[in-house]
């Protein structure tokens, strides 16, 4: 299976923030977020595994229990199940989510 990302129209995720739901099976999805500037993934847990890669651009982020950090261009996070966490877009930026298992929650019946 294949996708081609050109195929895949941006939905919205919250105000400044757009998504596309990648490749996925019931064990592993790839979803690719773009934030413009200043926009906010509020802080949320899920019962999923995370990790992101920042594709361009730079955000702060945060977790429970953890110091905010500032990640760039070509930096990774990882997220346990149930963690609260969330991001700050620094600027314009651009966010591949890989979960596991698949997020039901994101696909539209």
């Amino acid at each position: 299976m294949y996708v081609e990302n050109k195929n895949i129209p941006l939905e919205p995720a919250g105000e400044g923030v757009e998504r596309k739901i990648l490749a996925y099976s019931p064990n592993l999805m790839t979803v690719e977020l773009q934030f413009k500037k200043g926009a906010v993934g509020a802080k949320h847990s899920h019962p999923h595994e995370q990790i992101g890669y920042l594709i361009s651009g730079s955000l702060l982020y945060q977790e429970d229990g953890q110091e905010d950090k500032v990640l760039v261009t070509g930096d990774t996070y990882y997220v346990a199940p149930n963690v609260i966490h969330g991001v700050v877009a620094l600027e314009d930026t651009m966010l591949l989510d890989v979960f596991t298992p698949m997020r039901e929650d994101f696909i539209k019946k």
